[in-house]
């Protein structure tokens, strides 16, 4: 096609991992010279951090998934801004932009599928991501690409592109000098940490289970959770029935996560469900040897034995094993941790927004 112009549209309220992808392809694209342009929701964290970034975008109110307004909005912005591709950054926002297909017919559009959960067996589920409407959809792992296959998707449409992470982001950061102090972790403590938020799909109750197993060899373990979300609570609540709740941080949303990153000494990912985790790209940006189970695009950034360790999902003994293996044997954390710095690279966000860019130009 002739020059890409692409109109990112992601009209989430909270801040997560694809909300930070699509930040980082928007300004990637216009540090390389690409028209690009965003919308989003008025009300949106993702407004705030365009604006920091002083990234151009434009907003649009979009108050459910059907809305039939604000698909004619974002038709008539795309079409008065000669924009020729939408790149749909959410299932939202691949609603949104099949309704303004209807209005401005000469639209590409471009989905993002970042969860590795079966599309629903329901006629608008099925009309967004099996239908003509849509020109090609992005998986962010192999396991997404092929659920999606199992799901009816043709594979002509899938395009997979991993997800990337700025490798350098937490150059600049320094562990906190008094981090343990204000945590109340002990000085001599092994901080065994996670980033994620408290959904069901990241199986936090697998992650305790697993701290209470690993706790009972060895006392000197403490664990950081640093993450929000609807599960926060009844999460406090297990650790408090686990007999674990003194070895155990609940830090809230963090929207600086480096220092804390910095601060561990091994990290875990214990999901059942992972579209891809770029918490675990971060954790191994900084260096750190990672734990992570064998669930949907984890098992593609981590080489077992070799760039950190996997085990089956929701096998608490398993995972506590392996908690116990690392924190016994800083030789080995610190080999993990130095082959991650070197597989982390084939993650970078330049790699994504190089990625995304080629597909655009063969539309």
């Amino acid at each position: 096609m002739k020059q890409p112009a692409v109109l990112h549209v992601d009209p989430e309220l909270q801040w997560r991992g694809g909300q930070q992808q699509a930040l980082y392809l928007h300004l990637g694209m216009l540090a390389r010279g690409y028209k690009s342009g965003f919308i989003c929701n008025p009300d949106s964290e993702l407004a705030q951090r365009l604006k920091q970034h002083n990234a151009g975008y434009h907003c649009i109110r979009h108050r459910f998934e059907l809305d039939i307004v604000a698909g004619f909005q974002l038709a008539h912005y795309a079409r008065a801004h000669a924009y020729n591709i939408l790149h749909l950054h959410s299932g939202h926002a691949l609603s949104w932009g099949l309704l303004a297909k209807l209005f401005y017919p000469k639209l590409k559009l471009v989905a993002a599928r970042r969860v590795d959960f079966h599309i629903s067996n329901n006629f608008i589920s099925r009309w967004k991501y099996t239908g003509s409407g849509v020109n090609a959809i992005v998986a962010i792992s192999k396991n997404i690409r092929n659920v999606m296959l199992q799901d009816g998707v043709p594979e002509a449409k899938i395009r997979l592109i991993y997800s990337g992470v700025d490798t350098h982001k937490f150059d600049h950061i320094v562990p906190e000098l008094n981090y343990r102090q204000h945590w109340q972790i002990p000085e001599e403590a092994i901080i065994v940490g996670t980033v994620a938020a408290f959904v069901a799909h990241k199986d936090y109750r697998n992650f305790f289970a697993a701290a209470a197993i690993a706790l009972k060899s060895d006392p000197n373990l403490h664990f950081v959770a640093v993450g929000d979300g609807i599960q926060l609570q009844i999460m406090k609540d297990l650790a408090a029935e686990l007999n674990i709740a003194d070895k155990v941080c609940f830090t809230g949303f963090q929207d600086k996560v480096g220092s804390h990153l910095k601060a561990f000494d091994i990290f875990v990912i214990a999901s059942k469900k992972e579209g891809l985790g770029t918490s675990v790209l971060d954790a191994m940006s900084v260096g750190l040897p990672v734990i992570g189970t064998r669930a949907g695009g984890i098992a593609e950034m981590i080489e077992d034995g070799k760039s950190g360790l996997l085990v089956e999902a929701r096998n608490s003994e398993a995972l506590a094993r392996a908690i116990l293996k690392l924190a016994a044997d800083k030789d080995l954390r610190k080999h993990l941790g130095s082959n991650a710095l070197k597989r982390v690279q084939d993650f970078s966000k330049e790699q994504m927004v190089d990625d995304n860019i080629r597909l655009y130009e063969e539309l």
